[in-house]
Parts: structure tokens; C-alpha cells; sequence
């Protein structure tokens, strides 16, 4: 990847600002590409991914939809529909909790885990690629850091 004036194909930008912003943007468009390419041979959207993921880090607990919600990384998903989605690929069942008839329970299912550890192994090729190997630990933590500064 090129610097963002070359990818973009702009000479100049109003400020050191609005440069920073538009590349922050056109990066994670960027990886979002690379993980939609991923989980698209796998039928599954990175907001599903992400559900996923929510789930089996609570297993073999089950999840009610508003924590699900809270703890998504695209907060303008629709949870409803992920999860419904999810049920009807046998990735998650959903089902209506007998001590409290009001709550819905959601667990991921043995085919959802089995479907998660596969993408472990293909993940390692997109979370850890080349362009974050030629960072230092310590850079990485660095950039971390100026994220988080950023949302805060």
C-alpha cells in the first residue's frame, strides 16, 4: 500500500487534520475488505463474525440480545436480524429462558464453534499479516494507545 495522497490520488488536503482523518477512514475500509473477502467464503458478514465471537467468548453461557448489542464492534447493527441469521445457518440457537419467560437466551452451537476455530487459523493470515509485522510490539501498542486517545 502506497501513502494515501497516491491511493486516493490527491496532491494536497486542507490540513495535517483532514489528511489524518481520510486516512484513517480509507485504512479500515481497506481491512474491512480483507476480513469481507475472508468471511464472504463462509457465508458470514463481519458483523456476524463479530456475534459470533461475542457468543463463544461466553460460552457455554448463554447471551441475551442486549449484550450482544452492547458489545458489538459496528454499534449500528441490527441484532435481531445478526442473530436471526445466524440461527437459521445453525451457527446460534435462540431460545426463550424458563426462569424468566421475557428473556431470550442465545448460545452459539458446537457447528458455530467448529466454524470459529477454522477461522482462527485463516484469521492469523489477516489479523497478524505483513503490514502489522513491520511494527514493533511496542509501535503497535503505540498506535493502540493514539486510537483509543482519539475516540476519547
Amino acid at each position: 500500500m502506497s501513502a494515501i495522497e497516491n491511493e486516493i490520488k490527491q496532491k494536497k488536503f486542507a490540513s495535517i487534520y483532514v489528511k489524518t482523518n481520510i486516512n484513517l477512514m480509507f485504512t479500515n475500509n481497506w481491512l474491512l475488505s480483507q476480513y469481507n473477502k475472508l468471511f464472504k467464503k463462509f457465508g458470514l458478514s463481519t458483523q456476524q463474525y463479530n456475534v459470533l465471537r461475542i457468543l463463544r467468548g461466553q460460552h457455554p453461557k448463554p447471551v441475551m440480545l442486549n449484550q450482544i448489542t452492547e458489545r458489538m464492534i459496528d454499534k449500528m447493527s441490527n441484532a435481531t436480524r445478526l442473530v436471526e441469521k445466524l440461527k437459521q445457518k445453525q451457527l446460534v440457537t435462540r431460545e426463550v429462558n424458563q426462569k424468566n419467560r421475557r428473556q431470550v437466551d442465545i448460545n452459539i452451537t458446537e457447528k458455530g464453534l467448529e466454524l470459529l476455530s477454522n477461522l482462527d487459523l485463516l484469521l492469523n493470515e489477516v489479523e497478524a499479516p505483513p503490514h502489522f509485522k513491520q511494527f514493533s510490539i511496542a509501535e503497535l501498542e503505540q498506535l493502540n494507545n493514539f486510537l483509543d486517545r482519539i475516540r476519547n
